[in-house]
């Protein structure tokens, strides 16, 4: 026998004993190997879908967060327009009432000058009517001292009376 060509028994026995490896190989090895590989490319794929899904997910909160946050600058921007409409009603109204305000005053300011212009010219008027009664008593007295100066301006007045 030459290790190069084997002898017809030993081929006959290698043969047999690959066939009864290959028969339970075939019976009870490939059936579990088959299923472990079906097993893991069924997990595999369960796990590739679970990742589609969260991936999907992922993008809808990411368009729902874009969305709420686009809703929350709105919401700002709205309530900035309605705290400048506020603050202009409240500005126009104070200025409106510091308007009227200013208005009362003035007319009480007026209204006080004009009531204390015709009290000094009451004032003055009773101080020249003093004046010129002071002053026509002293002349009357000056020109009356004797009796014919009395009987002259008695008769000037009756002249006077005649005449009109």
């Amino acid at each position: 026998m030459s290790l190069i060509t084997p002898g017809f028994g030993l081929f006959f026995w290698m043969t047999v004993v690959f066939l009864v490896v290959l028969f339970i190989l075939w019976r009870y090895g490939f059936p579990v190997i088959v299923k472990m590989v079906d097993e893991r490319k069924a997990f595999i794929d369960e796990s590739l879908k679970k990742a589609h899904e969260a991936n999907e997910r992922l993008a809808n909160i990411q368009k729902e967060g874009e969305s709420i946050l686009q809703e929350a600058r709105e919401k700002q921007a709205q309530i900035l327009k309605e705290a400048a409409e506020t603050r202009d009603a409240i500005v126009e109204k104070a200025q409106d009432k510091a308007r009227s305000e200013g208005a009362r005053l003035l007319d009480e300011a007026k209204a006080a000058i004009d009531q204390e212009k015709k009290a000094a010219i009451a004032d003055i008027r009773q101080q020249v009517a003093t004046l010129s009664v002071e002053i026509a008593e002293k002349v009357l007295k000056a020109n009356l001292k004797d009796d014919k100066s009395q009987m002259d301006l008695i008769d000037r007045m009756l002249d006077d009376v005649s005449v009109k």
